[in-house]
């Protein structure tokens, strides 16, 4: 603990200098843009600034693409509450309540509590690193192909579970994601699969060109239903309105604290941000009071997933620097960086390379306070967009997002894509269809089902390998505990109402 706590004073004397303040600032703000625009989201940002960095210092390249990554954390949070498009899939579940939040006047309180809640999952993550970084190689290499299984069981059951909708629907939901996820190449076989001799298909679905079209386009075909116009959305953002927010932010202890744990637990294990922020807010919902309030504007609904959204991309990093096993997109995109700039992932980083390591654990802390005070400071602006009438922003909408799903891999063919998406999104939602558990299936499946295969050739055939250990039990236990919570409950409900009844005697 000590140690630790000496190297990361050391790290903020690499961090905290005026040139990696500079670079703070410019990767947060371009982390913002990046985030508000539908399509692009933090991997594809980080992408595009990758290649600008290969004549920098690793220290100060890190520090620009990771500051570039909480700008776009913090950023997808904004299009999320005011025009219910996420500009990340982990934005997703923020639409829930956020949006409604925006229609009914509250655009300035859903987005300050989405960004101090973002602020506070971002800093326990950072904490957790700084606890972690020592031992955590120890506990990561007891993960192989059974465990990366359970923890992505864990995720699907508890969706089907603890979310509100028709356990049906989600898991039709839910299969709809996974044939998605498994069109292209088998990454086990080689194989190709549902791609019925289109070339077009080979590279498969890009959940991101999915997300666009499901929210994006979708949300705009029923607001031209619904007369062209955004209802009820005003934003008025003062500064006291903020600071009246953060003194709320104390009673949302018990959700902080929760989305929290469950995002660092995504974020070290591969679940990712989005399936954290999904988790988070199916557990805020069923242990709510006020669970009937949820999508409808219920400010927890906002809370959970923007603190484990967080929490979990930042907690993400300790494994790529522990043993360069990515638990995001955007950490797979920098640990190519890594690898670039000439430094080797893995425990030895740690003791070759500790003004990196520390540094950027340093500039981790440093870079979210300057993300939530940016993003704070520009509320206004993205507020002002609401005042632009429909008929102008409805068509600048349209535009952005297919220029971002022609953005993410330059192909024609995702422009149809995302249209024949937003057809389904507009059907999910007059069906009342959930979307979310599809955009989850798609981000993960294909992980999903490769630790499958993998554990199956390991254990040759045996399901048994899921149970090996304690670890691996453990979590196919609570999974299957969340899977069959709908059945465990109409049981108990009906046996409780049925010891209720009065009994006829005579």
């Amino acid at each position: 603990m000590i140690d630790s706590l000496n190297a990361l004073m050391q790290g903020f004397g690499v961090a905290f200098t005026g040139y990696h303040l500079v670079l703070m600032v410019i990767g947060v703000l371009l982390g913002i843009l990046v985030g508000v625009l539908p399509g692009l989201g933090a991997p594809n940002g980080v992408s595009l600034l990758l290649p600008l960095t290969f004549t920098m210092n690793p220290v100060a390249a890190i520090i620009l693409l990771t500051s570039m990554y909480w700008g776009a954390l913090f950023g997808g949070s904004t299009t999320s509450i005011l025009f219910n498009i996420p500009g990340e899939p982990s934005s997703v579940a923020t639409t829930f309540d956020g949006y409604p939040m925006a229609q009914q006047g509250r655009a300035a309180e859903a987005l300050s509590l989405a960004f101090l809640s973002a602020g506070f999952g971002a800093l326990v993550g950072v904490i957790l690193i700084t606890l972690l970084s020592s031992w955590v190689t120890k506990f990561a290499l007891k993960f192989s192909s059974p465990e990366f299984f359970g923890v992505y069981f864990l995720a699907f059951a508890s969706f089907i579970g603890l979310s509100g909708a028709p356990p049906l629907k989600t898991a039709v939901s839910i299969g709809i994601g996974f044939a998605l996820a498994a069109i292209g190449m088998d990454s086990v076989s080689g194989g190709l699969r549902l791609t019925f001799d289109y070339d077009v298909l080979l590279p498969g679905v890009s959940f991101l060109v999915a997300v666009i079209g499901l929210f994006g386009i979708g949300e705009l075909l029923l607001t031209i239903e619904d007369g062209l116009k955004l209802q009820g959305i005003r934003a008025h953002v003062r500064p006291r309105d903020v600071i009246r927010t953060a003194m709320t932010l104390p009673r949302y202890w018990v959700t902080l604290l929760r989305s929290a744990a469950v995002g660092c637990w995504m974020g070290i294990t591969p679940g990712g941000p989005t399936a954290a922020s999904f988790m988070s807010y199916g557990l805020a919902k069923r242990f709510s009071r006020n669970s009937t309030n949820f999508g409808r504007g219920e400010p927890n609904g906002v809370v959970a997933p923007e603190t484990a959204d967080h929490a979990a991309g930042t907690s993400a990093m300790l494994p790529m620097l522990a043993l360069g096993l990515p638990g995001s997109a955007t950490s797979a995109v920098m640990l190519g960086g890594l690898m670039i700039w000439g430094l080797n992932p893995g425990p030895m980083l740690f003791v070759e390379r500790p003004d990196f390591v520390w540094g950027l654990i340093a500039s981790m802390y440093l870079g979210n306070v300057v993300a939530v005070v940016l993003v704070l400071a520009t509320i206004p602006l993205f507020a002002s967009i609401l005042r632009i009438p429909f008929a102008v922003i409805g068509p600048a909408i349209v535009v952005v997002c297919f220029i971002g799903a022609y953005t993410i891999a330059g192909r024609p063919f995702d422009l149809w894509l995302a249209l024949l998406f937003g057809f389904l999104g507009y059907a999910f939602k007059k069906l009342d269809y959930p979307i979310a558990p599809l955009v989850l299936a798609m981000v993960i499946g294909d992980k999903a089902e490769d630790a499958f295969r993998q554990a199956m050739i390991m254990s040759k055939g045996s399901l048994s390998i899921f149970w090996s250990n304690g670890l691996v039990g453990t979590l196919m236990l609570i999974g299957l505990t969340f899977l069959l919570w709908p059945v465990i409950g109409a049981i108990v409900t009906r046996l409780s109402t049925t010891s209720m009844r009065p009994t006829n005697s005579g």
